[in-house]
Formats: C-alpha cells, sequence, structure tokens
C-alpha cells in the first residue's frame, strides 16, 4: 500500500511542475481498488501537488536571472503580457492553478511576481484541495 501512496505523491507532485503529468488517473484508480484511505489519499495527492507549485514558485522567484538568455523559452513580450494579467487580477488567479494547461503557469508567473509564500501556499493549497476532492467526489460511489 506504501508504493500506492507514493507513486500518487510523485504522480501529485510531477503533475504541479512544468511536466505534461497527470494525477487524476492515479489516484481514481486507487479509489477504485478500494484498499485505500479516501482522506490519506486527498491528503497525499493536495501535498505533492503544493509542493509540485511551489517549484514553478521557486522557478519564477530565478527567471529573471536568465530571461536574457538565447535558449530561454519565454520571450520578454510574453514574460511582461503574464505580469500584466497577474498585476490585474493578482493572488486570486491562484484559485485556478488547479485548471490544466494554466494553472501550472500561473504558479511560475506567482513567483516572479514576487507573491509572498504564506499567501502562495494559502491559495494553492485551497486551489489543489477542491481539485482533489471534487476528483474523489465524482469518482465515489455516490454518484
Amino acid at each position: 500500500m506504501l508504493v500506492g501512496y507514493l507513486g500518487l505523491f510523485v504522480a501529485a507532485f510531477g503533475a504541479a511542475t512544468l511536466l505534461p503529468l497527470q494525477s487524476e488517473a492515479v489516484l481514481v484508480g486507487l479509489l477504485l481498488s478500494g484498499q485505500y484511505s479516501l482522506w490519506w489519499l486527498l491528503g497525499i495527492a493536495t501535498l505533492g501537488n503544493v509542493l509540485g507549485s511551489l517549484v514553478n514558485w521557486l522557478l519564477g522567484r530565478w527567471v529573471d536571472h536568465f530571461k536574457a538568455r538565447r535558449w530561454f523559452p519565454v520571450s520578454a513580450r510574453q514574460l511582461d503580457k503574464a505580469r500584466g494579467h497577474y498585476a490585474r487580477w493578482g493572488h486570486w488567479t491562484l484559485l485556478l492553478s488547479w485548471v490544466p494547461i494554466i494553472g501550472d503557469p500561473l504558479t511560475l508567473v506567482a513567483g516572479v511576481m514576487r507573491e509572498p509564500l504564506w499567501r502562495f501556499l494559502l491559495m494553492v493549497s485551497i486551489a489543489k484541495t477542491a481539485r482533489y476532492g471534487l476528483v474523489a467526489y465524482l469518482t465515489g460511489p455516490w454518484t
């Protein structure tokens, strides 16, 4: 059983970084097996996903050091556009950090914009808990 929990943590952590991974399928599989605690699965998935988002935040804090390099994957214009959106909507955008495709870059931009760590962790934890809670609810026997 430890392997299942560890696998979910790794999948959730990886899915929250800029890597194209999915953790919901792992969560659903473990839930459907009936061998794991719902609350442990939700806690581990959320913890892994929040810590993966923290990696993005940390990368964002250092992105300015590399933006002038030729290999840097984001143009100055794209970075300024992202900063503009974040400046307009602020930390509330982190409630969308659960959304596929846009959520992970939002956590990176939060680091670029120097979002305070405490508020970043609070907003991302709310979003990620809601995400996995919804997946668990839709997977459960009550649907």
